[in-house]
């Protein structure tokens, strides 16, 4: 996989809370669950860049020039979803420039890596006119996670938060993946190879469930769980080390 940037936006912050319920603020758990993700791209091999990473405002004219200038691959927004009334509607979108490329694809992906946690699938929604999709010049998302005045999304929120920051890491690590190009060796680790594919998503809810955002590449006939990809052997081996650790059977492999 080529080396990769990205830059990572917490929706709203500072003066703007975003949308609020109960004293539950939106720039509040956006932050949080940007920086959850964060932290798992960076530890498999991501530039990671962001907007902001403490309670500070920025116009969305702001975010856009921030992601420009930082010359990253991706923009990924995060937000979530309100509604007139509380409990009125329940679930996760994707909100997209146009229904193309590979922002298409990563936006299906982790749709439906939220959907597999119990969030209801809205779906993927054109917004061009929104200024941080139509201003900044790499492929860019905006996710709505869950609505933050329904009860059953937040509870979602809550009791699986590290489950969907290594959901939403593992989709764009996926989608990475499956669309990569010829260029200079990776190194991957490798914990199971399998000609069935539920054996295959059995061992990926596994590692994911333990922490370990790990993602399927499907190649020779077999369905391979492979996490990470480092430009370094060193990075490799640190997290074959970790997932030793953790009792799974690994090899570093080449791609």
């Amino acid at each position: 996989m080529p080396e990769y940037k990205i830059m990572l936006d917490a929706g709203h912050g500072g003066t703007d809370p975003g949308a609020v319920y109960e004293g539950r603020m939106e720039k509040d758990d956006t932050l949080r669950l940007t920086l959850a993700v964060g932290e798992i791209l960076a530890k498999n091999g991501i530039d990671v860049v962001y907007t902001r990473t403490t309670d500070v405002y920025q116009t969305p004219f702001e975010k856009a020039k921030l992601a420009n200038e930082s010359g990253a691959d991706f923009f990924i927004s995060f937000h979530r979803n309100s509604s007139p009334r509380a409990n009125q509607y329940n679930g996760v979108e994707v909100l997209l420039y146009d229904k193309s490329g590979i922002k298409y694809e990563m936006a299906e992906n982790i749709l439906g890596a939220m959907g597999e946690l119990g969030f209801r699938e809205i779906g993927i929604k054109e917004r061009p006119g929104l200024v941080v999709l139509r201003r900044t010049k790499m492929p860019a998302l905006l996710l709505e996670i869950g609505f933050i005045n329904s009860d059953v999304d937040n509870q979602l929120y809550d009791e699986k938060f590290e489950e969907i920051a290594e959901g939403i890491a593992g989709a764009v690590l996926g989608t990475l993946t499956e669309n990569e190009i010829e260029g200079p060796v990776y190194y991957r680790v490798q914990t199971g190879a399998f000609r069935n594919r539920d054996n295959a998503e059995r061992m990926l809810y596994q590692l994911t469930d333990s922490g370990f955002p790990a993602f399927l590449v499907y190649e020779d006939g077999l369905y391979k769980v492979q996490n990470g990809a480092f430009l370094q052997f060193g990075n490799a081996v640190d997290m074959e080390q970790r997932l030793r650790d953790s009792g799974y059977s690994t090899i570093i492999v080449t791609r």
